[in-house]
């Protein structure tokens, strides 16, 4: 079946076949959450984006292979929720972005830095720290050698606009983040959004001069 990226609490993954990658989106929680089970096909590790609630349910995704890591994109706690007992039941690394860490109450083994590589068995991807939304959220790049690149936002670009800025500084600085280190990828790149569907950079980039017009 065609991947949408559509996918409902409660409802099944929506999976995404890349020849070296396959990625399986979920939504968990009151917020609608979306986690993002990466697994190298070569190898066979799987990578968790986001263990952000449902622990049943992503740990019943992630399945007996278990996972190596798990990616924390930022410190809101609509997406740690569940990151307690799934790193209990699989002693996986923690990863999360430099300056979030200490808002997330789960230890971060791995402090991320902008340009830091996290590796899924021999996929790699890219960290870019994106500054506004919170201090240290992180974005992961995976360029497909195959194909077009695929970008894992969080709460940093959604289908429609960036995240949620309080201050007039976090939305410019969000903004100015984006523009230099997501938006310089190709109009085909496929975003992956900490909630709701999926996007690309295409659909959004005739937008980016409204989104500077209208402040958020």
């Amino acid at each position: 079946m065609t991947y949408s990226g559509a996918v409902k609490v409660g409802g099944p993954a929506d999976v995404h076949e890349l020849p070296d990658l396959m990625i399986s989106k979920v939504a968990v929680g009151p917020m609608d959450n979306n986690a993002y089970l990466l697994r190298c096909r070569a190898t066979d590790e799987q990578l968790l984006i986001d263990a952000a609630n449902d622990a049943g349910t992503l740990i019943t995704l992630i399945g007996d292979d278990g996972i190596a890591s798990v990616v924390t994109t930022h410190q809101h706690g609509d997406h740690w929720q569940a990151l307690a007992e799934v790193v209990a039941a699989t002693g996986a690394r923690t990863y999360a972005g430099r300056d979030d860490a200490e808002g997330i109450p789960v230890p971060t083994d791995v402090l991320v830095d902008d340009g830091d590589t996290i590796r899924v068995g021999r996929v790699e991807l890219t960290a870019r720290h994106l500054v506004g939304h919170t201090p240290g959220s992180i974005a992961l790049v995976y360029d497909d050698p195959h194909g077009h690149p695929h970008v894992f936002t969080g709460d940093c670009l959604f289908p429609g606009g960036p995240g949620r800025t309080t201050r007039p500084e976090d939305f410019a600085s969000l903004m100015s983040g984006l523009e230099a280190k997501v938006f310089v990828l190709p109009d085909e790149t496929w975003v992956y959004p900490g909630h709701g569907n999926d996007t690309t950079l295409g659909a959004e980039r005739p937008h980016l001069g409204a989104w500077h017009e209208r402040g958020w």
